[in-house]
């Protein structure tokens, strides 16, 4: 069975706990347990997301996206929605510098992450989460 919620946050700093506390809500609510260490993974990945949208977002942009999907493989895609038509990069950061890490984190815990273009519309940044263990 395929589970789906999407939600729409004000681009303020304070949406990322709420992204947070909200992909967790939906996560447990389909049985997945808070220790289960796949549920972490997609509530820090969907974190590092929402953050790159309040941080690096349009400057006129209000909203953004947050969809979180448990499909049936027991895997989980987050996507996470903005107007932006810039596309996030890996970076090369020096080990003193204190931002620009948090794609390397995305690609260290994602089983995939990748852009769909929604052409004027701007993107949407998604990330596949390995299966989610069920009690």
């Amino acid at each position: 069975m395929l589970r789906r919620n999407a939600f729409r946050l004000p681009r303020h700093p304070a949406s990322v706990g709420l992204a947070r506390r909200r992909v967790r809500d939906h996560l447990a609510d389909w049985g997945h347990g808070p220790r289960d260490p796949a549920l972490q993974d997609a509530v820090l990945l969907v974190s590092e997301l929402a953050t790159n949208v309040v941080r690096h977002g349009p400057l006129l942009e209000r909203e953004f996206e947050v969809a979180v999907t448990a499909l049936a493989d027991g895997s989980c895609l987050i996507e996470v929605s903005d107007e932006g038509q810039l596309e996030p990069r890996l970076q090369v950061v020096g080990e003193w510098e204190e931002t620009g890490r948090g794609l390397h984190l995305v690609e260290n815990l994602a089983a995939a992450w990748g852009v769909w273009s929604r052409g004027r519309h701007g993107k949407t940044v998604w990330v596949l989460v390995a299966p989610l263990e069920v009690p």
